[in-house]
């Protein structure tokens, strides 16, 4: 079996993008927002789906913002305002960093062990920031009439690469049935500056972070993976012996998609037979 390349041609690129602007420009309609809010990190998902807005809507029905912390690189600044510039659409720049640093005096927990630079820490805080921006986007978004557009792509949904309730917590997902190779095709056409499309992705949530490398695994290899484990069905032998990868890295991965899949669903319940009185 071959290699499968989820690449989108340029004529099925085309198709898309239209599809998923009458989904944009339907769900506003729909939902009788006056527009859209959408955060700006200068990366290729939240560039296409800014993109994929302006196709969808007017210009004045968008609103950008840029939130940085002090881990937020000057080129990802630079790239968020020029996206919002050569769309024409208005945008702000909130740094978020004096809405997190209170956190660390107001938990207990955290005064008790401010010293300490556990693992569980780092991810707490670099959820924080995650989901401050999400307020942030709300914020705007029920002061303005609008909905939260979100920029998740579907490899970070399978994989759980996303802070629920942080940037999980949106109203629409555009793109988020596309894997992340997908996305590249579609920003080439939709003209999204280059540099963007070639850097390296990044959540930008510690100095240094690549998404490549925190996930260890390319995209490339990681989209194919997930095509044939998720699309096709193939066992684990069978996607190891096609991407020429060891079974265990698709387990590995695979564990990821099982282990993040309550990201993806309502909190859980008890049943109607419990509590009804």
């Amino acid at each position: 079996m071959k290699e499968k390349s989820i690449d989108i041609p340029m004529d099925d690129g085309e198709k898309t993008i239209k599809q998923l602007s009458e989904f944009i420009k339907d769900k506003v309609s729909q939902s009788r927002s006056a527009g859209v809010v959408i955060g700006l990190s200068g990366g290729i998902d939240s560039a296409t789906t800014a993109y994929l807005c302006a196709r969808a809507l007017e210009k004045e029905q968008i609103l950008g913002i840029i939130m940085p912390t002090e881990t937020t690189s000057y080129e990802d600044i630079d790239d968020a305002v020029t996206v919002a510039e050569e769309l024409g659409i208005e945008y702000e720049i909130i740094a978020v960093d004096d809405l997190i640093s209170p956190f660390n005096e107001l938990c207990m927990h955290s005064v008790s062990n401010k010293l300490k630079n556990t693992p569980s820490r780092s991810l707490a805080n670099a959820n924080l920031k995650a989901r401050i921006r999400m307020m942030i986007l709300y914020y705007h978004a029920n002061d303005l009439g609008r909905m939260v557009v979100g920029t998740g792509n579907r490899t970070e949904l399978l994989i759980g690469y996303f802070t629920k309730y942080g940037d999980g917590g949106v109203d629409i997902l555009p793109i988020g049935n596309l894997y992340k190779t997908e996305v590249r095709s579609i920003a080439q056409i939709l003209g999204v500056p280059e540099n963007i499309i070639k850097k390296a992705p990044t959540a930008g949530l510690w100095h240094g972070q690549t998404d490549e490398e925190e996930l260890g695994i390319k995209y490339e290899t990681l989209d194919k993976l997930l095509f044939l484990m998720v699309d096709k069905g193939l066992d684990d032998q069978k996607i190891a012996e096609n991407l020429d990868i060891s079974v265990e890295e698709v387990l590995r991965i695979k564990n990821k998609v099982q282990s993040s899949k309550h990201k993806l669903e309502p909190a859980p319940t008890p049943g109607p037979d419990i509590g009804s009185y």
